[in-house]
């Protein structure tokens, strides 16, 4: 009768390791799924996360006048959207989405060929830019709105977050173009707006893309989901990160590494002006001087909210933040 030869330790050892390795490696990859699902598939969660910003009691504190500017932009921007719906146009991105936007024709300053693209942030639409809207609108400039894709009523599974959607605003740009070959625009955008702006940026933009206005906008999606990763869980960003940035390239087409305003802005030679708020705790107020370092030439400038969190920085400054946009504008339009 034969006898089973028993197994050496090392062997034992060599299967237990490879057993190890196997379930972590298979956790790695769920968790990896996990955040790219959270983080930038359509139907994910992220976003959700209030930002935080200390109430001071005065009624003169920055809380207070973000406050009271917050409900006094919401009372006009009512009014704004009741006289003024708009128009709903679409293109097809070079993918085959089909993308969605909202276009503010002005019929009384056509002639000026001003016109505005107002690009929202993380997970919003169109709806969520109408503060920028509105002031373009009423200084005269024709406005689009665009639903960046995955985002209202675009297409997609994946939130682009600012590297997919450059190549989309440059689709809205000849959009304008074939409408109004004289055309001057301006691109300003909030948050992930912002990144996509400088995105765009640092793409070859036709010579009627005049200024680039970007809100606190992030210097690379690594950057800002390395942070968030460890805000919200605690975790380090290796592996997990390493691991979902892969993942995402499978996915959604791009990695969190090379989706950087921060290099984008390095070849950008377009006038930009920066904004920011001290009191951001989700894009880090330390990035805008980064990006603003990055941007070759002089014709920038940055503009600083004292005590504003993530998007604030209007309702903190009140006529001071588009005192500053309009009168960057203005040198470079005809």
């Amino acid at each position: 009768m034969k006898t089973k030869a028993k197994m050496s330790p090392k062997k034992k050892i060599a299967i237990a390791v490879g057993a190890v390795v196997v379930v972590l490696t298979a956790a790695l990859l769920f968790v990896s799924n996990y955040l790219v699902n959270y983080a930038i598939g359509r139907s994910g969660d992220g976003g959700d996360r209030e930002v935080a910003l200390e109430v001071e009691a005065s009624p003169d504190s920055v809380e207070a006048i973000i406050e009271t500017n917050r409900a006094q932009y919401s009372a006009d921007i009512d009014a704004f959207a009741a006289a003024h719906p708009g128009e709903n146009v679409t293109l097809t991105a070079a993918d085959g989405l089909t993308l969605h936007g909202v276009r503010y024709a002005n019929a009384e300053t056509a002639d000026t060929h001003r016109w505005a693209i107002v690009l929202h942030g993380y997970r919003g639409d169109h709806t969520g830019v109408l503060n920028l809207a509105m002031p373009y609108y009423e200084a005269g400039y024709q406005v689009i709105a665009p639903d960046l894709r995955a985002c209202g009523d675009s297409d997609g599974d994946y939130v682009g977050m600012g590297w997919l959607d450059r190549e989309d605003i440059l689709r809205w740009i000849d959009f304008i173009l074939a409408d109004d070959p004289q055309a001057e625009i301006v691109v300003h955008g909030i948050s992930m707006g912002a990144a996509t702006t400088m995105m765009t940026a640092g793409e070859d933009t036709p010579e009627n893309v005049k200024v680039f206005i970007e809100d606190c906008g992030y210097t690379s999606v690594w950057d800002v989901f390395s942070s968030e990763l460890q805000l919200r869980f605690g975790l380090p960003e290796f592996p997990i990160l390493y691991t979902a940035s892969g993942v995402a390239k499978l996915r959604a087409g791009y990695t969190f590494g090379e989706a950087s305003a921060l290099r984008q802005v390095e070849n950008c030679e377009k006038p930009m002006l920066f904004i920011h708020g001290t009191a951001d705790d989700f894009i880090p107020y330390e990035m805008m001087d980064e990006l603003y370092n990055a941007k070759p030439g002089d014709n920038k400038a940055e503009l600083t909210a004292d005590g504003a969190g993530h998007g604030e920085a209007m309702y903190a400054l009140g006529d001071t933040y588009w005192d500053t946009v309009f009168d960057f504008i203005e040198p470079y339009m005809n």
